[in-house]
């Protein structure tokens, strides 16, 4: 009986109706007008993605020269001795400057120095005084001038 009276209620077509039951979608500026607002905010999209990448580009300095740690002595408290190897252009010149750091990271000691032109591979030895006891030594810029 139960199976009976269910069935009475029962409905017949879909739930959701028909395409008919709709009205049609309009295709008027408002339709237009959003596409327009997609298309102007995808703009502005690519052109900030664009700046970002060449902002990140153009941070990294000029990679032309390429410069890498050889050695280093600290065994001294007042000095520390660095060997460094430095690629560039050899009709050009650079500035580098070495850097010196104690065990928490802060800066103990500094050095600018200049690579004449006229080769373009240098092998350098330098001699940096410290403030206090170095751990590590990098070349921390080296570009062309």
């Amino acid at each position: 009986m139960v199976a009976s009276e269910a069935g009475q209620g029962a409905q017949t077509g879909p739930v959701l109706g028909t395409p008919d039951d709709f009205p049609e979608r309009p295709d008027g500026p408002a339709r237009r007008g959003r596409f327009v607002v997609h298309l102007v905010i995808a703009v502005l999209v690519a052109i900030v993605a664009g700046g970002w990448g060449y902002v990140m580009w153009a941070s990294k300095g000029d990679t032309e020269v390429i410069d890498q740690v050889i050695t280093f002595d600290a065994s001294r408290s007042d000095t520390v001795t660095v060997t460094y190897e430095i690629y560039k252009p050899s009709d050009r010149a650079a500035l580098c400057r070495l850097r010196a750091t104690d065990v928490q990271h802060v800066e103990v000691g500094t050095r600018e120095v200049t690579i004449p032109a006229g080769e373009g591979y240098v092998r350098r030895t330098d001699r940096l005084e410290t403030s206090a006891q170095a751990t590590s030594v990098h070349v921390h810029y080296c570009y062309l001038v």
